[in-house]
């Protein structure tokens, strides 16, 4: 089985990105997939919904991170750690990662570094998907995640802001398939919905209109749990299986697999 790159992208902030992409991360690896997560924001979100805050940030000061890999343009085999959840991989982020923009326009070929750094791993076949978390951005490193990329998942906020910057992101990820063309966008999901706000139907409807691009039937509402969850450095679906959150996590991840 090829491996799939599925990376998770919304250049604004908020809208539940990260906590998407580690939910269907662990969904996936309770599916008996392999699984390797790329914490690529300099946040260390992803790190800190598996790992402990000292070890996330004993790893972001080490020679064995995202940063130094891509700075050393090396494959990035070296950075990879385990999880304590079983088919569950990452290589973590570091706080470095807020210069990369600058690292890497220094370089040749800029925008194919991390090719160079993702390839031997996804060449592999070690792992049946490697799914990236990136930062709320619009730039080269995001260019470059774009380009190893299968598959798009566009986390969207169902409030008043939540749209605000849509139409950027879906045209940076248009002109990326020029020189990826095996990229496109799976689909976009509404996050942190409550279903008893009108602005969550004015968002659906406005979803509904885009065509080209599909929408998840899967919703993710608000729920508190995720923030116990995130506190105690675990995605929801392995903290609280029961919660309604994980559930729906569950059911977006099957949704994503049916999609693929």
């Amino acid at each position: 089985m090829k491996t799939e790159v599925i990376t998770f992208a919304n250049n604004k902030g908020g809208s539940g990105k990260t906590t998407t992409c580690s939910n269907v991360a662990y969904c996936l690896a309770d599916k008996g997939k392999k699984v390797l997560m790329i914490d690529g924001d300099m946040q260390m979100n992803l790190s800190l919904s598996f790992l402990g805050e000292d070890e996330v940030l004993s790893l972001a000061q080490s020679d064995n991170n995202l940063y130094t890999a891509i700075l050393s343009e090396k494959d990035m085999s070296d950075t990879i750690i385990r999880t304590p959840y079983e088919n569950l991989d990452l290589v973590p982020s570091s706080m470095l990662m807020s210069g990369i923009e600058e690292e890497l326009f220094k370089k040749g070929g800029r925008e194919d570094v991390f090719e160079k750094v993702i390839s031997e791993v996804r060449e592999s076949g070690e792992y049946d998907y490697i799914v990236i978390d990136t930062p709320p951005t619009i730039g080269l490193w995001d260019r470059n995640v774009l380009h190893v990329t299968d598959h798009v998942v566009i986390p969207v906020e169902a409030s008043p802001w939540g749209l605000f910057g849509l139409a950027s992101m879906v045209s940076f990820i248009k002109e990326a398939e020029k020189k990826n063309p095996a990229l496109g966008i799976l689909g976009i999901v509404l996050t942190r919905v409550n279903v008893r706000k009108n602005y969550f139907r004015q968002t659906e409807e406005f979803l509904s209109d885009m065509k080209e691009i599909y929408v998840f039937d899967t919703v993710i509402r608000n729920d508190s749990m995720v923030e116990w969850a995130q506190d105690n450095s675990k995605p929801v679906t392995a903290y609280r299986r029961n919660a309604r959150s994980a559930e729906e996590y569950r059911k977006l991840t099957d949704e994503i697999l049916t999609r693929l």
